[in-house]
């Protein structure tokens, strides 16, 4: 954080300051440089904000001593010195400096947004049901050619993600990226007034939080909430080949900037020429009609995207979008496209000495699923796909993991072990999709089903596991059927699933 008084950070967020008697060296009134803002004490660092959270399993105040002792300048706390010395007997001694609020997250909130307020530089905030986290990757690291970025670790995209990012802003940086993510009515807007962005990006509108939301409209709705704090005078980024998206027609008075794959009327930056690389990304062209800069003329630049899958290449585009918007040229766009690297668990490559992982478990949902699928049978090896439980897709949910099984199925793919309780649904519907293609192949005419679950058991490998841990056994005594040599696996289920740990099981089989 640049330099903020303990009197303004009080003010921010309604709290009560109290400065032992005789602590040295802590002017309240002309600031000092605060190193950090963090709820975990085992991250604080000397000079550093502690906020004191009442966690599900952890309460934070029980290291309030701790971090002191470590060098912390101020803690943001919801007890008392004499509460935590009577619940976890931290002597009242061990207390620096700090601020008495009612809520201590609701403080860190309040915080960050006067604290963005203070700043100058342009903020980048970025949304949608799919790609926000790659599309962010995409966008800093483009800007990053030119500006010193700042952006989101990980996906630190949420009511506290987001305020954590704000305040390691430092004197140094030009712009921040940073990552929102929502899974209800309301968090975006209170997402937005706390970043107030200058420019927003959204990637599209899919099928993920269907559990809240509802559907696709009520997506949409929830997404947008982001256009509510962002700067009068800013810009709004949308994904050209999105159905909901294209119909935003102006935020603010102002029209939005439209990018995708291939030429529209309607798109000023658009990809053409693709040509897929395998997992080893793709090469294109990167068109920027008129009007993303005022008097920019029609250019055209070659561009490597790194990342496989198609829906790279739309995150690429946004990110040339952004560039232009920021005044960089198509050279240090394409350059910056071409050094963006994996963020783990998003179609991330593991290379094992014998086979190649597609680490995709951080997330899951059909489109991105689907899009997983296609990606793994772009590659000329053998491939074998491990697929999980996708969460929070409402009403609808038995349906759409029936839809993947069948499209897994369909897709080409002949070994697949499926994990998770809707995991059998796909499961099922995968093994009905080969029966009837046996069936309409006319290899087995007249069979009955148990004769075609043997011919789908010599020619195929479908597997459902209920639990991870029944999977990770099995793998351990007799899962070299999924990894022969040279073999690519997909890895992709909902995070909750904690497919991680498949992924890691997996680098280290011998």
């Amino acid at each position: 954080m640049k330099k903020m008084s303990l009197h303004n950070i009080a003010e921010s967020c309604s709290g009560e300051l109290r400065i032992p008697e005789g602590y040295p060296n802590t002017d309240i009134w002309e600031g000092t440089e605060i190193t950090q803002a963090v709820l975990d004490s085992r991250q604080i660092l000397p000079g550093g904000l502690f906020f004191a959270t009442l966690g599900e399993r952890v309460d934070g105040h029980k290291f309030i001593g701790s971090v002191f002792e470590q060098g912390a300048y101020c803690v943001i706390t919801q007890k008392t010195p004499e509460m935590v010395e009577v619940e976890y007997g931290v002597p009242m001694e061990k207390w620096g400096a700090y601020i008495l609020v009612e809520d201590s997250l609701q403080a860190l909130r309040d915080i960050a947004g006067f604290y963005r307020q203070t700043l100058k530089i342009p903020i980048i905030g970025i949304t949608g049901s799919v790609g926000k986290t790659s599309t962010k990757e995409f966008i800093a690291g483009v800007l990053s050619v030119k500006y010193k970025v700042l952006k989101t670790d990980g996906n630190f995209n949420n009511e506290i993600g987001l305020p954590l990012t704000l305040l390691r802003i430092r004197e140094e940086h030009q712009v921040a990226v940073v990552e929102m993510g929502i899974s209800d009515f309301g968090e975006m807007q209170r997402l937005s007034k706390i970043a107030r962005p200058d420019i927003c990006v959204i990637t599209n509108i899919g099928q993920s939080h269907l559990e809240t939301l509802k559907s696709r409209d009520g997506i949409l709705q929830a997404k947008t909430e982001i256009f509510e704090y962002m700067s009068p005078r800013g810009e709004v980024c949308l994904n050209g080949d999105d159905d909901k998206l294209i119909q935003i027609a102006y935020v603010h008075g102002k029209k939005p900037h439209f990018y995708g794959i291939s030429q529209a009327s309607h798109k000023e930056v658009y990809v053409t020429d693709v040509t897929g690389q395998g997992l080893f990304g793709s090469n294109a062209l990167i068109h920027w009609e008129s009007g993303c800069n005022e008097g920019m003329e029609k250019t055209m630049m070659p561009v490597h995207i790194p990342l496989p899958g198609l829906h790279m290449v739309s995150n690429a585009a946004a990110a040339a979008c952004i560039g232009k918007l920021l005044e960089l040229t198509p050279e240090q766009i394409a350059d910056g496209i071409s050094r963006v690297t994996p963020v783990g668990g998003r179609s991330n490559l593991i290379a094992h000495k014998s086979y190649t992982l597609l680490d995709d478990c951080y997330n899951a949902n059909p489109v991105s699923m689907k899009g997983a699928i296609d990606l793994l049978c772009q590659t000329d090896t053998r491939n074998t796909a491990i697929l999980g439980d996708m969460f929070e897709l409402g009403e609808n949910s038995d349906a759409m993991h029936a839809e993947i099984g069948r499209y897994a199925v369909r897709s080409g793919l002949h070994t697949i072990c499926f994990i998770g309780e809707k995991a059998r649904i796909m499961y099922n519907a995968a093994v009905e999709a080969y029966r009837e293609e046996i069936m309409l192949s006319g290899l087995v005419p007249g069979e009955e089903d148990a004769e075609i679950d043997k011919e789908i058991l010599s020619q195929h490998q479908y597997l459902h596991f209920a639990e991870k841990a029944g999977f990770l056994a099995w793998l351990e005594q007799e899962g070299e059927t999924l990894f022969p040599e040279g073999v690519t696996v997909l890895i992709k289920a909902s995070h909750g699933m904690g497919f991680q740990e498949i992924v890691e099981a997996a680098y280290w089989k011998q």
